[in-house]
């Protein structure tokens, strides 16, 4: 009883902690009211902002004395102290630099970026609302270093310091803690499941390896979206966005998008909020008929294969195909659509959130539950050109947490929709209105006839190929019939790529992570410790990884730990020293160790340097590891020790996939094959495609047998440095990265007979097996997830201006390099996908007072000519440069904006991945109320 007493004793002296509360307004040098400044207490993420009118009220269980700091984009941090409860703290700010803001990302706890150890990107509240973007998600494309790879209008992938693509596993996104990467697919999709506009706080970007407090997928770098708190920024507050897209390909199509943020503090104790967002439009048109193969071919070509046209992916070599001498030796493809046939363009996005915030004893404690849901329609390139429709991707998360630490845990979990394989859509059209047997046999019969008669028209070679795929082609199902249609429909509903294209999902991962801060018990060094652990559970169906037999479970968790260390060197000169050590363990490998070490030293106040040395790691992705999908061209498979035998696809003579050859070498018209020749039984698909195909000679095939996937590692050494003088604000960073056991693609061939060391040949015959197999067209093309045994490199710079011109103009310029240092060339079989300009510029101009209440933003940015290389294909994405610009008027009395836009100025429509739609224009009117 007497412990049950005790027990109520120490919870009434919990809950009657006294309060203090701080209120004021904040303004700048002219009086102006500056909404959205942060004001936190020194040493502590516990912090209010203020409203639109600058007012702010920030109540904590200290008690005073301490201080508070004041910041705001733009001007110079102001640290005031508190000597009493109810104290009134009026701020006047004076401008500043962007080195004054605070940043949490790059050491877990509230930091200058102008004394952040590594390099850091902040956009915050202003740069949200003064963007010249169409949307804060756009306008991270203008900061220094920072790629954005846009796949449609509704879907951009952000990466840093190359080896992009839009599978972008290498670079993190996370939104208030969570992993917002669909399970399915193991990578962020942008902000289509992000935040609402008005529900933004501030946002970070660490470029580089951060593995060693971030984990395994913060490789090439991490994003950290924020929201805002509903005890911090009660009330309600929208947009309306409305304009037009404009494309060569599309034309002129309607855009809207909508957001509404509502949150409502009840008490010190209990606050609530929910986000709603709408998005819709016309997404960017593909209609590139080049050949995907670059080989300079076009429709008029017998084996043309156009990029964005689908169903010619299928071919044959009609000689082999047919067994008659009079057929040419050449390979035929089938006619295909084109992929403005196989879609609406429809860009549609819904995403809403919403959360319950409890702070038990009215101090930092904290409990919250989020619930994030999204869906819709966008394009997504992958292997292939994917409609996703339908979509849908939720997450619940439950955290507790005060200044000094987390506990967190969440759940990821998707549903694919209607979502279908444009390419796949386009092949089984075909077969389902003709076989490939029939079509190639009606083409052989056609060609053979006129062979045989003698050819009295005197037809040229390429007329006799057009008369025999006229004669193939007839009764084809024509777009825009309703044949077309109900063919279409029926395909798209249909998840056996064989005859249908739909693909099905419903994965998951869990994830928890903690995080404690010692710094609050002692003052020599701050201490910090915290775990995760995550769970996958891949359920596809077999529609895209290896899991026809029942769900993919594996897991992996990690601990770390970090010290940070300020010393005084001299009065002129201090020294901050931090170093982390991370330990990450997947059930599928070995443990990784991922230290970092860096020292920054503050001179005279306005000049910092900085320099690190931090290693990274990533393991092989849920899709390196255990897909399985047939892309057409070729098979894609995973590279887990148990993934290549768990795939299987059927060939046979009647679908022209096995030759009459083959059949009787196997002894059989039809054959199961799994991928496991990829990895033990398999050519470089180069040494088969230029030199064995020009010689003939069995000497010149090269064995591919890739290894299975292993994790990956890197090295990053990098220097840095910040700065104030005359008048200018500088931001420079270098970086050289290694390599180690480079997670790469190799194309492979699998013969489906004979081995690759050549020992098996044709009974009566010195021919090796492999070798009449690789001639009779007996061979499965993949694309296979290895390593490389060879070292790859990378480095690179970026320096950042910015400056007040003609009387407190802002002008910014940024210049970004980024190079690869690996031998292409002398191997040819290793795709390391770098996909990054070499050289890029930055600009940005304009003023938030123009006039009273009359501001304008312009944003310009170049990047040079690059190449990419990805799944769905290769080739030169050239220069581009591109001009956002805006003008806003705001309306203190309504506490609203006016924001008319055009995102693409000049009207010169790009492209920054092969294959995706040209990027047109958008231009929009924004009103936007109560966003502080």
């Amino acid at each position: 009883m007497k412990t049950v007493f005790n027990f109520f004793v120490l919870l009434l002296c919990v809950f009657s902690y006294s309060q203090t509360t701080i209120k004021g307004t904040i303004t700048d040098n002219s009086g102006i009211p500056l909404p959205g400044a942060n004001i936190f207490i020194e040493e502590s993420a516990r912090g209010t902002t203020s409203d639109f009118e600058g007012k702010y009220t920030l109540t904590t269980d200290q008690n005073p004395p301490f201080d508070i700091v004041i910041s705001f984009t733009g001007f110079e941090n102001v640290i005031v102290p508190v000597t009493a409860n109810n104290q009134t703290i009026d701020v006047q700010m004076s401008v500043g630099s962007s080195l004054d803001e605070v940043v949490i990302s790059a050491s877990r706890t509230p930091e200058r970026v102008f004394e952040s150890p590594v390099t850091v990107e902040r956009f915050g509240i202003k740069d949200v609302k003064t963007t010249a973007s169409v949307d804060f998600y756009g306008g991270l494309e203008n900061l220094k270093g920072i790629d954005i790879n846009t796949n449609s209008l509704t879907f951009k992938s952000v990466n840093a310091r190359g080896f992009a693509d839009f599978a972008n596993a290498r670079f993190m996104q996370l939104v208030d803690g969570m992993d917002n990467s669909a399970p399915a697919l193991n990578f962020p999709l942008g902000n289509l499941i992000g935040m609402v506009e008005t529900d933004v706080q501030s946002i970070e970007i660490l470029p580089g390896a951060a593995s060693g407090l971030y984990g395994a997928n913060a490789f090439n770098g991490i994003l950290f979206m924020r929201s805002k708190n509903p005890f911090d920024y009660p009330g309600i507050r929208g947009y309306v966005k409305q304009g037009m897209t404009s494309q060569d390909a599309a034309g002129e199509n309607p855009y809207t998008d909508l957001g509404l943020s509502i949150a409502h503090k009840f008490s010190d104790k209990f606050a609530v909020k929910a986000n709603i967002g709408y998005l819709k439009g016309t997404d960017w048109a593909a209609n590139n008929r080049s050949d995907k193969l670059n080989r300079g071919l076009t429709r008029e070509d017998t084996d043309y294969d156009g990029i964005n046209v689908y169903g010619d992916e299928v071919s044959t070599n009609i000689r082999s195909a047919s067994g008659l001498g009079i057929i040419p030796d050449v390979r035929v493809s089938r006619t295909g659509y084109s992929e403005m046939d196989l879609t609406n363009y429809n860009a549609e996005s819904f995403k809403a959130d919403w959360g319950l915030y409890f702070r038990p004893w009215e101090d930092d404690f904290e409990i919250q539950y989020v619930g994030k849901v999204g869906s819709g329609n966008t394009i997504y390139q992958g292997a292939n050109r994917y409609n996703i429709k339908n979509f849908f991707l939720q997450q619940h998360k439950i955290e507790i947490k005060n200044d000094n630490f987390f506990v967190r845990g969440y759940v990821n979990e998707d549903d694919a929709g209607d979502s279908y394989d444009m390419v796949f859509t386009g092949i089984n059209i075909n077969r389902s209105w003709k076989s490939d047997a029939d079509w190639f046999g009606d083409y052989i019969q056609t060609f053979a006839g006129i062979e045989l008669s003698g050819n009295p028209q005197g037809l040229t070679d390429d007329q006799k190929h057009d008369a025999a795929r006229a004669v193939a082609d007839t009764g084809r199902l024509i777009p825009g019939t309703p044949e077309f249609q109900n063919t279409f429909d029926q395909v798209v509903q249909d998840t056996d790529l064989s005859s249908g294209s739909r693909f099905q999902d419903n994965s998951k991962f869990y994830h928890s992570d903690a995080n404690y801060n010692f710094s609050h018990l002692w003052d020599y060094a701050e201490v910090q410790v915290g775990g995760s652990f995550r769970s996958y559970n891949l359920n596809s169906d077999g529609t895209i990884y290896t899991d026809n037999d029942g769900p993919i479970i594996y897991s992996e968790f990690g601990v770390y730990t970090q010290i940070q260390k300020e010393v005084e060197i001299s009065d002129l000169v201090k020294m901050k020293l931090t170093g982390s050590l991370r330990f990450d363990k997947s059930e599928l490998f070995d443990g990784f160790f991922s230290p970092r070490l860096s020292a920054g030293f503050t001179i005279a106040e306005d000049h910092n340097i900085r320099a690190s040395f931090q290693t990274g790691f990533r393991n092989p992705t849920t899709q390196n590891l255990y897909i399985g999908l047939d892309v057409g061209r070729a098979v894609l498979i995973g590279g887990a020790s148990d993934n290549p035998e768990r795939y299987s696809k059927q060939y046979s003579v009647a679908n022209s996939t096995l030759s009459p050859f083959g059949a009787a070498v196997l002894g059989s018209p039809s054959v199961s094959i799994n991928g496991s020749g990829a990895y033990n039984n398999s050519f470089t698909a180069s040494s088969v495609s230029n030199d064995f195909s020009q010689s003939g000679n069995p000497a010149d095939l090269e064995i591919g047998n890739s290894n299975l996937a292993q994790p990956e590692q890197v090295s990053s050494f990098e220097l840095g440095y910040r700065g104030k003088a005359q008048g200018f604000v500088i931001d420079a960073s270098a970086y050289y990265n290694i390599y180690q056991d480079f997670l790469a693609n190799e194309n492979v061939i699998s013969p489906f007979y004979g081995d690759v060391e050549l020992t098996q040949t044709v009974p009566g015959t010195n021919t090796p097996l492999a070798v009449a197999a690789i001639a009779n067209g007996d061979f499965q093309v993949y694309q296979t997830y290895t390593n490389t045994d060879k070292e790859v490199k990378s480095y690179g710079a970026a320096i950042g201006l910015s400056t007040k011109v003609f009387n407190g103009f802002d002008l910014s310029a940024n210049y970004t390099y980024a190079r690869l240092d690996f031998d292409v060339a002398a191997n040819p079989n290793v795709r390391t996908n770098f996909n990054t300009p070499e050289h890029k510029v930055k600009a940005s101009f304009g003023k938030t007072d123009l006039f009273e209440n009359l501001g304008f933003n312009l944003s310009w940015r170049w990047s040079d000519n690059y190449f990419w290389e990805a799944n769905f294909g290769d080739g030169e994405v050239p220069a581009f440069n591109v001009l956002d610009a805006q003008v806003n008027y705001r309306i203190p009395k309504y506490k609203s904006t006016i924001k008319l836009g055009a995102s693409n100025l000049l009207q010169d429509e790009y492209f920054t991945a092969f294959g995706t739609g040209y990027i047109g224009s958008i231009y929009y009117l924004s009103l936007t109320i109560n966003n502080f």
